[in-house]
């Protein structure tokens, strides 16, 4: 009996497939790094991006608001899982940055972990790359116009067993401008759609807005912690080298020399990190958004809902780096060094340099 359940579900499941394969699949979808500018105001371009942010930034204050607003002692309901998952994150921070400096580090580690993980999951919501403006070009999409009263609106066709692309017109078709022309005859429209919403982690504007102030605070929090000269000194370490000019000691020099170079490759790692923070989230995120575009077009049904999977768990992890290592390079920060570190550096030097020195028995 369980056997032929499994055989009729997968059966059933082909059939699925095959079916949204062959009736169900769109032209080819237009994929584009850039995000698609919806209208502009004087110089300031509004990309359909920054109107996702816009909408990611409302739907986390309005849920946290309901949630919030008839707070109870002793939680229960959407106030019990709220409560849940942000001590759950507190107590994550604090378990790797101690009491002190979670308290510290978790308002922003919590801000950038569930900003970018609501907005990578609100991404996968089917309207996002699917409505939009329609932009008349030479070639692109035939879409069908629909009067709906005062809002003018189109749709593409589906795909049909002689048109399994669906019904485009290719930007090296010779004959591109006649078959326009036919179209616009049949009260159609040929051109492109810039779709209302994309997901914000696409654009790279928004990953590296979010690295650069993952770096303001981690170097905020190293300075007010131990000192603007002690920690600019892990970048700019010239005191050995100045010591050794001063005593004219080669091996003090040559230290220098080193200590001054490692301090340089430690300025250019924090300069890096704003890269791969920035490509990490960008190339995940716009990878995911492609690998669903593409398989959606082949095959809308059943195989397309594997990869939904896989995004809401990439979704999470990407979340989770993002925030950890914003913490880690916190952690390491405010404790590369005590206050004083260099005072009692310059003290060992010392020593050790008054001990070489021969002994003045009139001393």
């Amino acid at each position: 009996m369980k056997g032929n359940r499994l055989r009729l579900t997968i059966v059933g499941l082909v059939i699925l497939a095959l079916a949204g394969f062959v009736f169900l699949r769109g032209p080819t979808p237009d994929i584009k790094i850039k995000p698609e500018t919806l209208y502009s105001v004087g110089s300031i371009n509004i990309t359909n991006t920054m109107l996702t942010s816009w909408i990611v930034v409302a739907l986390m204050v309005v849920l946290a608001f309901l949630a919030s607003r008839r707070w109870e002692l002793v939680p229960r309901g959407v106030q019990n899982l709220l409560e849940a998952i942000v001590g759950g994150f507190y107590n994550l921070v604090v378990s790797i940055a101690g009491e002190k400096n979670g308290r510290r580090f978790f308002p922003v580690a919590a801000t950038i972990f569930f900003f970018v993980l609501f907005a990578n999951w609100f991404s996968l919501f089917p309207i996002f790359n699917s409505i939009g403006v329609g932009q008349e070009e030479e070639h692109g999409f035939v879409m069908k116009k629909v009067d709906l009263g005062p809002l003018p609106a189109g749709f593409v066709g589906l795909s049909s067993l002689s048109q399994l692309k669906g019904r485009a017109i290719e930007v090296d078709d010779p004959e591109a401008a006649r078959k326009v022309e036919e179209e616009e005859g049949k009260g159609n429209f040929v051109g492109e759609i810039r779709p209302f919403l994309r997901g914000v982690n696409t654009d790279l504007n928004m990953p590296l807005g979010l690295a650069i102030m993952s770096a303001i605070f981690v170097e905020f929090w190293g300075i007010s912690t131990l000192g603007f000269r002690t920690y600019g000194g892990k970048f700019f370490n010239l005191g050995g080298l100045l010591r050794g000019i001063r005593r004219f000691s080669l091996g003090q020099v040559f230290q220098g020399v080193i200590d001054a170079f490692v301090g340089f490759l430690e300025l250019v790692s924090e300069t890096v990190r704003l890269v791969s923070f920035t490509f990490r989230l960008f190339g995940n995120m716009f990878a995911g958004e492609v690998v669903i575009l593409m398989f959606t077009f082949l095959t809308p049904l059943v195989l397309t809902l594997p990869f939904y999977g896989l995004e809401l768990f990439v979704g999470l992890i990407q979340a989770f780096i993002f925030a950890a290592l914003t913490l880690v390079f916190g952690m390491i920060a405010v404790t590369h060094g005590l206050p004083g570190a260099e005072e009692a550096e310059a003290e060992i030097h010392e020593a050790e340099t008054t001990e070489d020195r021969p002994v003045n028995p009139e001393q």
